[in-house]
């Protein structure tokens, strides 16, 4: 693993330079076997990229997002040691579709299974496929089951329909009690040469809400790569996704990012919105109540 001058700052800043190097062994290039059968059991994939320059015009203002893409198990599946191909496509208005129809784009996944407290990250960048698009893979990686909440089942609720995007330049009343209530994020954010998805948990009340274009949490201590925060601070582009695992509502966030640092050691990301997205509808899954992390302070 070779880290870029962002996360390397961050490393050296909290002192784990040393660690982040032992933990940074474990990525790879290959999709191993167990892999390959981890991704073919996901009913969902969560995706982060930049939007490109050829996009709409919304989109070329709208910077980095991530957005969601469900199956049937096996929509997602290694069709070589080093390339993944995702079935089907995002839904309509999403602003990732010109990205992710783009070979060659910067992509970040995360397939994360709440059964099992299980995810796999792996990036890339987008290429042609059949029946949707592929991922050929520069980084493969799990980790730990820290902050993840656990959800034993899910079923698909047959004729569910994803509604008309609802797009804003600022949090709704109600999205704001969304993101209040909420257990579970997912974060994508770039580099020069690439781009990453990742998750972030906690107990309901962890992401706060500081205004209606401003939210804030706290950054647990994780691997030690600070692949998030590194990217962060060489390009505060970010995108979050927040997923109502019952009703199946998507609220896709675009904005900027910055990490505070106390003298204590702690650690606090501030989130500036530039849009927001939320279509509801959008998952046709609905999750079994959480059982929260014992992780979660």
């Amino acid at each position: 693993m070779t880290y870029h001058s962002g996360s390397r700052a961050i490393q050296d800043r909290v002192g784990v330079r040393d660690l982040a190097d032992h933990v940074g062994r474990s990525v790879g290039q290959g999709i191993r076997p167990v892999v390959a059968a981890f991704l073919e059991l996901q009913p969902m994939l969560v995706v982060g990229a930049a939007a490109p320059e050829g996009g709409t015009e919304r989109d070329r203002g709208a910077g980095v997002w991530a957005s969601l893409l469900t199956g049937e198990p096996g929509f997602v599946r290694a069709t070589g040691p080093h390339r993944i191909a995702v079935a089907g496509g995002l839904a309509a208005g999403d602003p990732l579709t010109a990205a992710l129809a783009t070979p060659g784009t910067a992509v970040g996944t995360i397939a994360l299974d709440p059964r099992t407290r299980r995810r796999m990250r792996l990036n890339g960048r987008v290429r042609t496929a059949p029946r949707g698009f592929a991922v050929e893979a520069d980084q493969v990686f799990a980790n730990c089951p820290k902050y993840l909440q656990k959800r034993q089942t899910y079923g698909t609720v047959t004729g569910r329909t994803a509604g008309v995007p609802r797009r804003g330049g600022e949090l709704s009343p109600s999205q704001r009690e969304f993101v209040g209530a909420a257990d579970t994020f997912f974060l994508a954010t770039v580099h020069e040469h690439g781009a990453d998805a990742s998750h972030r948990g906690g107990n309901p009340g962890f992401v706060r809400v500081e205004s209606p274009g401003e939210l804030s949490w706290p950054d647990y201590p994780g691997n030690s790569m600070f692949l998030t925060l590194g990217n962060l601070a060489a390009d505060p582009r970010a995108g979050l996704l927040f997923l109502d695992w019952t009703s199946g509502t998507v609220l896709q966030l675009t904005g900027t990012a910055r990490t505070e640092f106390t003298p204590d050691g702690e650690r606090t990301v501030r989130f500036t919105l530039a849009e927001a997205v939320e279509t509801s509808a959008a998952s046709p899954l609905r999750w079994s109540p959480p059982a929260y992390s014992p992780a979660n302070p």
